[in-house]
């Protein structure tokens, strides 16, 4: 099996060298890496509805670097800094997955960077 490893050791917030990668795959299947609404080394202001929209966003372009979709995502995994924020998380969340929803989980969940929601995801594409 080989493997593929996009954005490995590259620099997060602060520039640090990040010891893990966006994204790997292996075949067929990528598995994507938690995404904040980062941009720039720096969390999008706005609350959690510019929050979601930029993390889907980060999220959307390394399924595409790798040639994934969003019809080929198989799972999510969301982490909410406040259950407060769920019914606006999913409004934005629903215009991404309308007509192809993936299995998902949502928690809540204190977050290691100043931000409101992270995002992974899993996705499938036979090779």
């Amino acid at each position: 099996m080989t493997l593929i490893r996009y954005g490995a050791g590259e620099s997060g917030a602060g520039k640090q060298a990040l010891p893990f990668a966006r994204a790997v795959e292996a075949d067929g299947w990528l598995y994507v890496s938690g995404q904040v609404a980062m941009e720039n080394g720096e969390i999008v202001g706005g609350g959690i509805v510019a929050e979601t929209r930029k993390a889907m966003e980060n999220l959307v372009a390394i399924l595409k670097e790798a040639g994934y979709g969003l019809e080929d995502v198989v799972r999510v995994g969301v982490w909410l800094d406040d259950s407060r924020d769920f019914w606006s998380f999913n409004g934005v969340y629903a215009e991404y997955f309308d007509g192809h929803p993936p299995a998902r989980a949502c928690v809540q969940s204190s977050m290691m960077v100043d931000c409101k929601v992270e995002i992974d995801c899993v996705a499938y594409r036979k090779k």
